[in-house]
């Protein structure tokens, strides 16, 4: 299983949130590049970085943050937040990010994301499934789509997606354990779905059980921040 470190930004600053409310903001370090270095330096390949700013915004802001970290170091990094369009998308890549989250426009404009998935391909494009209460919320969490998060990421499935990033809301940034029964019921519905969970992460035994599950890959975030784990030991993990 793959572990990605998560980096919010907002503000150009390295922050973390609290089941996704703007009002309940940490930063944890003013230099995103800085802490991107210590997760190279580390051992760890991968990066999970996300526009705060843009998802609000509904369009890319921090996009010079992006070209930073991957210009001066090597990791694979996957960019979300405020992607609208497909010269979003193009910039985005341009800018050295490896995949994409399509988020909030995968529910808005489904057409858009489909039209992503042919011309970048499956491998470049992951479907960010955020769920609160089991039905999607987008806007940076603000709002309610009233969609099933199971269905919906069964539909997308169907036209092609790959790699889903889920995140339970409820569970992001509080250190209480990650969605384990909502990731073995996305999984089993299905079969052969590359899940990324996201949110809750707050020691290696979660890590290992998410694992165990059969998530592709795990993004831990706050309990970095907090070394409620550290990131030897995510390397050794890997």
């Amino acid at each position: 299983m793959r572990i990605i470190p998560a980096i919010d930004i907002i503000d150009g600053k390295c922050v973390r949130l609290s089941q996704g409310d703007y009002g309940q903001k940490t930063v944890y370090n003013e230099n995103p590049l800085e802490v991107a270095k210590q997760f190279e330096d580390a051992g760890l390949k991968y990066l999970h970085l996300v526009d705060l700013d843009g998802a609000k915004a509904k369009k890319v802001v921090n996009w010079k943050v992006l070209e930073t970290i991957t210009s001066q170091t090597d990791l694979n990094v996957d960019f979300g937040g405020g992607l609208r369009t497909k010269e979003d998308v193009q910039t985005v890549f341009n800018c050295g990010a490896k995949q994409i989250t399509a988020g909030s426009i995968s529910v808005n404009d489904r057409e858009a994301v489909l039209a992503w998935i042919s011309e970048f391909g499956t491998e470049k494009i992951i479907l960010g499934a955020d769920a609160k209460n089991g039905r999607i919320a987008t806007h940076g969490w603000l709002d309610d789509s009233g969609l099933d998060v199971i269905e919906f990421i069964s539909d997308y499935q169907q036209k092609g997606i790959e790699y889903v990033v889920c995140t339970d809301i409820a569970k992001d940034g509080m250190l209480e354990g990650p969605s384990i029964e909502l990731y073995r019921k996305i999984l089993k519905k299905n079969a052969g779905l590359k899940l990324i969970a996201s949110g809750g992460v707050s020691s290696l035994e979660d890590l290992i059980q998410l694992k165990e599950i059969g998530c592709e890959a795990a993004i831990v975030g706050k309990a970095i921040y907090e070394g409620k784990v550290t990131l030897e030991e995510l390397s050794e993990l890997c």
